[in-house]
């Protein structure tokens, strides 16, 4: 148990359902074999401190989980008996802190409460009987975390090497309203056709999320530049050296002096001024062109190359409002009439909403937000006749 920073285990990299494609691509750009993909996550086999440059680089996970011990359980009393058998002294500080959460889907166990308090209780007495003190515990996330998968009578625990959610980066000090989660807005980013060189027009910015994500993922600003603290702080055989040399790599490798054109617009002066300051946390508010405007009159550069995204309000699911039916026409004719030659992308919750943009899709690009089903719906939009293959923009 000593060595985990240096010991090869099974690793689950989580995310929101539906992010999983964007979350291997960065899995693999980062150099590490995926062993197996689902919905929710990807598999590796790595040691811990590997888990530390996965967590300050990725931009689409929520947890990196390294797991310590599979074994079987059928009842609450066999998961006390195999975890009270761990050397949990050896990984935990008896005089500090840890939290446990779960996953469970066992038939003796009615809520996730009872499981977090079997481990608790195995953990604790495991530490109290070795070290004759108990170590605090309680729900908080930014110390150590321990996490229980137990399905039927399979169960595995882990570390969770991220503590708080990864999901969340860090900059958005303000979240305005009905914000986009940062995770969900980059993998949005990553779906685009947007080559990270062109325009990107973002009206109807909000908090900004989806501008600042894109200047972060232009000028290659990692999560890991906006946070000093993870759960596998908390363990003990823990290098600080080895996080400090991940993040000298994340900034020495931030583009500085680029040429990059993003321009996000809201009707609403207090959105604009909270996007201005998430922009400026994260370090990118020089390289966003901000205006308190109707989306209608966003300025949309000329050159025929770049990216309209927009993220509206979805409604209620029931029954569409005339206003916002009213809103999303005018989206369909901003596109059509400004935005020629450009992709144009709407992420909406709502399909009835959508039929009244005016054109067709593309493509329909599927997500969560939250527990929402939705699409970003992707437009080519052609300037005169259709454009030929090798004068699309790629991505890079």
């Amino acid at each position: 148990m000593t060595q985990v920073f240096h010991t090869k285990s099974k690793v689950i990299i989580t995310c929101n359902k539906r992010l999983s494609t964007y979350l291997q691509a960065e899995v693999e750009e980062l150099g590490y074999t995926i062993i197996r993909s689902f919905s929710t996550g990807v598999e590796l086999n790595i040691t811990l401190n590997e888990c530390i440059k996965l967590n300050l680089n990725l931009r689409c996970a929520s947890q990196i989980l390294y797991s310590l011990k599979s074994f079987t359980a059928k009842n609450p009393e066999e998961l006390y008996t195999a975890l009270v058998a761990m050397e949990w002294e050896e990984l935990l500080d008896f005089s500090g802190y840890f939290s446990v959460t779960s996953n469970v889907d066992n038939a003796f166990i009615t809520t996730p409460l009872f499981a977090n308090l079997k481990v608790k209780d195995a953990i604790v007495d495991r530490i109290k009987d070795k070290k004759g003190i108990r170590p605090n515990t309680g729900s908080d996330a930014n110390k150590a975390v321990v996490h229980l998968y137990w399905k039927d009578s399979d169960a595995d625990v882990f570390i969770d090497t991220s503590g708080e959610t990864l999901s969340k980066h860090g900059y958005r000090k303000i979240p305005g309203k009905a914000p986009m989660l940062e995770a969900l807005a980059a993998s949005t980013v990553l779906a685009t056709k947007w080559d990270q060189k062109s325009p990107f027009v973002n009206p109807m910015c909000g908090s900004g999320t989806l501008a600042i994500e894109a200047a972060l993922l232009a000028t290659n600003r990692r999560p890991g530049l906006y946070r000093m603290n993870y759960g596998f702080m908390h363990i003990i055989g823990y290098d600080e050296e080895v996080f400090f040399a991940e993040r000298r790599i994340l900034k020495d490798q931030v583009i500085k002096n680029i040429d990059l054109q993003i321009i996000a617009t809201d009707i609403s002066e207090d959105a604009v001024e909270v996007s201005r300051k998430n922009a400026k946390t994260a370090g990118v508010d020089q390289l966003i062109q901000f205006e308190v405007c109707d989306f209608a009159d966003t300025h949309v550069p000329e050159g025929g190359k770049g990216v309209v995204v927009f993220n509206p309000e979805y409604g209620e699911r029931l029954g569409t409002h005339s206003k916002l039916e009213l809103t999303y026409k005018r989206m369909g004719d901003f596109m059509k009439t400004k935005c020629k030659g450009y992709y144009g992308y709407i992420f909406t919750g709502n399909p009835d909403l959508a039929k009244k943009i005016g054109l067709k899709a593309d493509k329909k690009i599927e997500f969560y937000n939250g527990k929402l089903d939705c699409r970003m719906l992707e437009y080519e939009l052609y300037d005169g006749s259709r454009r030929p293959e090798n004068e699309r923009p790629n991505k890079q």
